[in-house]
């Protein structure tokens, strides 16, 4: 890390405001920030190169903050983020709800209208505070430019504490003058891990996961970030436990273990959901068990109703905020659960192995492998899209990082995606919004250069996030598009053949050849149609050292069920002129 004229002298220094935000950043570590050129903060970007940050342009700038969202989830460090006033920030509303809802720590710098013509409704003037009040953990605004550094230390605080995007907002012309103010380190001004919590709590937890006698984990993303995962596994194997993994984070324990049972949620393991019904108690760590992450699939209401739950989070509000509990605990989820580990092994020291239920495991998670196979093997028109999910799950090397959008083929990965190491599953999640999947590829490929990184899209998706090929040409990042092209915007269409008679508006996609349109850019385009194809053309995407994209065509009929079957009602019509359209005239 590149070192500051503060750290070195440790005294209060003359500079611009700019030269106190990158100052900053450099103290916290910041060496690349995702955007687009913008003249609002043009004088502090004429001293990043200077500074040794890269700026990462994107071509739209839902795109920057996606970037930023992976790069924090593989490496920790939170992301930071810029554009222009006005619509270079509202370009952001999406991808920043987006992180938001991911738990993503992140630093939008906003820099907003000059304070001469507030008010005026001048050019590119937008009250960007109120629009992101709702989609941020806070919006930290700027009240004068010797608060600069201060403004920036409280955004970067309450992003790690809170674990989410902050919103620094910064009049334009508050980059200029000259001001003095110190650079703070990190342990200066903010906490870097919190405790396990309540002691008591502890023990209530520790005397419930002794004395059961069906406990299951349930493992989520603050597992993942607080690197609790071999923790995690010490507790399984001491209580022969079972472990699923919350909704989307397939990384959150690993599938080899032999107590794995997959993830929860839509699209989710069968042996996961069979194993979590039959509990008396879970154990949740590092997850908020989200409403959409727990409700019923494959017709398996699975969220058990009278287990006896212990949640760990580090954040307050997730704590019983979606199912009753019985021992909430504040903290690190890797401190909580080395602490959990310790006091069970000291107070329940005679816990024996259980033999059958290890059985009960294995036997399961092999009827629902066979069952995903099976059904991928199913004849498709050109290619049935799970044998694609199927093909492509068995290639991916251990240390892939697969990231997925949104959608019909994109949440089927769910059931298809297996990974044995932390921090390589970066999924849309409950904000649910298309075009994440390659822009976050990117940013996970810059924050873990050396590993192979996959998106996985559908051809809806695909199309919200295409002009970035351009961005991954000119930064020479050689991640693999997958994208699955069945001409539809799939996820929808299911909910029009099930509840609409097959009525389809507003659902087929006339696409190009994707392919040819990565060759234009710049990329290797790759057109496949047949399993056999796939196989050779993503071995070949994995040792391209440019970016690929694999146009993958799919039977547009072969589609999951529904994200939500209470979200909908069949149609019921009064006006003659609509009764054709009444589900009881069908």
């Amino acid at each position: 890390m590149a070192k500051t004229e503060a750290e070195l002298t440790g005294t209060k220094l003359k500079l611009t405001p700019s030269e106190a935000i990158v100052e900053q950043l450099l103290a916290e570590g910041i060496n690349q920030i995702y955007g687009i050129l913008g003249s609002a903060y043009m004088d502090m970007l004429d001293l990043m190169p200077t500074a040794g940050i890269d700026f990462i342009p994107v071509r739209h700038e839902q795109s920057a903050a996606h970037m930023a969202d992976a790069f924090t989830r593989v490496t920790g460090k939170a992301g930071v983020v810029i554009g222009q006033n006005g619509p270079g920030i509202t370009n952001m509303v999406t991808s920043v709800a987006a992180t938001n809802m991911a738990h993503t720590p992140m630093v939008v710098i906003s820099p907003s209208a000059g304070t001469p013509s507030i008010g005026w409704d001048g050019f590119q003037e937008c009250d960007q505070v109120s629009v992101f009040e709702s989609i941020t953990k806070e919006t930290v605004r700027v009240p004068h430019p010797s608060r600069v550094a201060d403004c920036l230390r409280t955004a970067f605080r309450i992003a790690y504490a809170e674990r989410g995007p902050v919103l620094f907002d910064i009049p334009r012309d508050y980059f200029y003058g000259e001001i003095e103010t110190e650079i703070l380190e990190p342990h200066q001004y903010r906490v870097a891990h919190k405790g396990y919590g309540d002691t008591a709590k502890i023990d209530e937890a520790v005397d419930l996961l002794g004395q059961a006698k069906n406990p299951v984990i349930i493992s989520g993303r603050g597992a993942v970030d607080s690197d609790a995962i071999e923790t995690v596994k010490s507790i399984s194997e001491y209580l022969t436990a079972p472990v699923a993994v919350s909704y989307m984070h397939n990384d959150a324990f690993p599938d080899n273990h032999p107590l794995a049972v997959g993830p929860i949620g839509y699209m989710g393991s069968k042996a996961a959901m069979n194993t979590l019904k039959d509990a008396d108690v879970v154990l949740a760590i590092g997850t908020r068990l989200s409403v959409f992450g727990t409700l019923p699939c494959y017709d398996i209401d699975y969220f058990p109703k009278n287990a006896k739950i212990i949640q760990i989070d580090v954040n307050a509000r997730n704590i019983a905020r979606t199912h009753p509990i019985e021992v909430g605990i504040l903290g690190d989820a890797k401190a909580a659960s080395d602490e959990i580990y310790s006091r069970l092994a000291d107070q329940y020291p005679n816990i024996d192995r259980n033999e059958k239920r290890l059985n009960q495991v294995s036997k399961m998670k092999e009827k629902w492998k066979q069952e995903l196979t099976a059904e991928a093997m199913v004849d498709g028109h050109p290619m049935n899209p799970r044998r694609a999910l199927l093909e492509i799950s068995q290639l991916l090397p251990d240390n892939a990082i697969v990231t997925s959008d949104i959608g019909n083929t994109s949440s089927t990965s769910n059931a298809y995606l297996t990974f044995n190491q932390p921090r390589k599953h970066l999924a849309a999640l409950t904000f649910g919004n298309c075009g994440f999947a390659y822009p976050a590829a990117m940013g996970a490929k810059l924050g873990e250069p050396d590993c192979p990184v996959v998106a996985i899209a559908g051809d809806g998706a695909w199309g919200m996030s295409l002009h970035e090929v351009s961005t991954a040409v000119e930064q020479n990042l050689p991640v693999v598009a997958c994208v699955f092209n069945n001409g539809a915007w799939s996820a929808e269409k299911k909910n029009q053949v099930d509840f609409y008679n097959n009525r389809f508006v507003g659902a087929d996609i006339d696409g190009p050849n994707f392919a040819e349109v990565a060759n234009s850019m710049g990329a290797k385009g790759i057109y496949v149609n047949t399993p056999e194809s796939l196989i050779d053309a993503f071995k070949t995407a994995l040792e391209c050292d440019r970016p690929v994209v694999l146009d993958i065509q799919v039977d547009g009929t072969q589609l999951a069920p529904p994200f939500r079957k209470d979200a909908l009602n069949k149609p019921t019509r009064y006006l003659n002129k609509y009764k054709h359209l009444d589900h009881r005239n069908w």
